[in-house]
């Protein structure tokens, strides 16, 4: 299959040596390195958003902003939220957010979980990257602009960033 695929031309066989594996201990270190790295565009898929998380990660997304580094939050709309306290939680924390200077979309459904990092870093995998607290997810870091266009274009997300 590998080798039907790379005939194609779909994928890039040097560019998937390029993968790290992270869980919920390691992940976190990775990403806030790469955000401090970016230059132009953060996009992060999480359907939750929390306010504990958006207080950590809010020192490094400020600093992109200072940066005049476009973010792209797509998550779930808080009224999708069955419970009262984490609905009034997405709220807040999606207020810090806007205040911040992020873009907030919302998709019906949501439950992506992927960042995509000046369109050549991506994550993708099953942790939430602005709520995750105490469970075991992995996330998946590929090193490739292809890749992450690919998916910027299979998630339809062109259609709101470029």
């Amino acid at each position: 299959m590998l080798g039907r695929l790379l005939h194609r031309g779909r994928i890039n066989a040097p560019e998937l040596l390029t993968s790290e594996l992270f869980n919920e201990i390691t992940f976190y270190s990775a990403f806030l390195k790469d955000l401090a790295g970016c230059r132009s565009e953060v996009v992060i898929e999480s359907p939750f958003v929390t306010t504990r998380r958006i207080g950590q990660m809010e020192a490094a997304l400020q600093k992109l902003k200072e940066r005049k580094v476009r973010i792209v939050v797509n998550t779930r709309d808080p009224h999708e939220h069955d419970d009262g306290r984490q609905r009034d939680d997405s709220y807040r924390a999606i207020a810090t957010l806007q205040r911040l200077g992020v873009h907030v979309l919302y998709t019906g459904g949501h439950h992506r979980k992927l960042a995509i990092l000046d369109r050549s870093i991506l994550y993708e995998g099953s942790l939430n990257i602005l709520s995750q607290c105490r469970s075991s997810e992995i996330m998946r870091r590929i090193e490739s602009a292809q890749m992450a266009w690919q998916m910027v274009r299979f998630v339809e997300l062109d259609k709101y960033i470029t």
